[in-house]
């Protein structure tokens, strides 16, 4: 209507998060995967060639076909952010101390470039930058929701070159990026949705919004569709707050971060929990269907980036915080950040995902 606007400030804006429905049913696919490593912090997941690199904290990892061996390559002084591996071999690596490495060449970036949450090649070498926020680094990015900022950005790097261009500003939180052939896909966080870009340079296309959880990585899938991992749960406590500039204010200015009424990568069982009790357990167990602040999700998308399938671990599961999704040997292997946990949801044909 015409004057909801006006209406709203009086009755307030009704916080509606889309339902774990359709293409989102949930399951417990996530939780029941095979558990092919028990690694601290598993984050990026990718593959170039023969070689499987997975990112644990400051560890970069080589794994072998099978997943259950990992060789240690290097360990960094600080928390690694993201990682790519171009068609040529070329690897980039960022740090959270803002740096970026590209076969271990350091690159001089931009100040306003603090929090690198993605990184991906194109076929000529030219390396795409996610820019989480100017403001914040990669492990505050609750903060940064919580202060309900929009100040990230996507840069380019080109092929050897050491200047990178920004091609767009003003995103809420761009968490992932797949380099199409004529197009960028960015996953903006804090907006729950996916856009478009191109490579140039232009205004963010919404392609796909209203998801109920806050997306992060893309990753292209052999079949030309791609998949999402979505490392944390939209919920209603969480909406609500964030429309309460007072109380969240009090609330971050107060109380520590780990009981904050915000997400999280991983479950928790602390008796300060936010809502802990009814709503969250009955008779001491978890329910399966509780709001929860951390859960598991990785969703499969069509060609045209429209979802398909999902996988969950739920509330009470334990292969939460999901930060990469990626396809190896016609296999998916997902890494569990939250559970600590690299798993391999299965052949890429029995998921329907071919």
């Amino acid at each position: 209507m015409i004057f909801d606007p006006i209406l709203n400030l009086f009755r307030g804006r009704a916080i509606a998060i889309p339902p774990y429905d359709g293409a989102f049913r949930p399951n417990n696919a996530l939780e029941t995967a095979t558990v092919l490593s028990e690694i601290a912090g598993p984050d990026n997941l990718c593959r170039a060639g023969e070689r499987i690199l997975l990112s644990s904290r400051n560890e970069l990892l080589q794994l072998d076909p099978t997943g259950a061996t990992c060789t240690s390559l290097e360990a960094y002084p600080e928390l690694i952010t993201s990682l790519a591996i171009s068609k040529t071999g070329k690897l980039a690596l960022s740090l959270a101390d803002h740096r970026l490495l590209i076969d271990g060449d350091d690159i001089q970036l931009p100040k306003e470039i603090r929090s690198i949450t993605a990184l991906a090649f194109d076929v000529d070498d030219r390396l795409y930058i996610c820019n989480g926020s100017d403001v914040h680094s990669t492990t505050d990015w609750v903060v940064d929701l919580m202060e309900k900022r929009c100040n990230g950005s996507v840069w380019l790097l080109p092929s050897g070159s050491r200047q990178p261009t920004c091609l767009a500003r003003n995103l809420a939180w761009p968490g992932g990026i797949l380099v199409q052939q004529d197009r960028l896909v960015i996953s903006e966080s804090w907006r729950h949705r996916l856009v478009t870009l191109s490579k140039t340079g232009a205004s963010p296309v919404p392609i796909l919004d209203k998801l109920p959880g806050y997306p992060g990585r893309l990753t292209a899938s052999r079949s030309g569709a791609a998949w999402l991992a979505i490392f944390a749960p939209r919920n209603r406590l969480v909406e609500f707050i964030l429309q309460e500039d007072a109380y969240r204010h009090d609330m971050m200015r107060e109380i520590p971060r780990q009981q904050w009424i915000a997400p999280s990568l991983m479950p928790t069982n602390s008796f300060l929990d936010p809502l802990q009790c009814g709503a969250i357990k009955t008779m001491g167990v978890r329910k399966p269907w509780a709001p929860s602040r951390s859960y598991g999700l990785a969703v499969y998308l069509d060609a045209d980036l429209q979802p398909v399938s999902s996988y969950h671990s739920r509330a009470d599961g334990r292969h939460h915080g999901v930060t990469s999704v990626s396809e190896i040997d016609e296999r998916i292997w997902v890494a569990a950040c939250g559970g600590n946990r690299l798993l391999d949801l299965g052949a890429v044909q029995e998921l329907g995902a071919a």
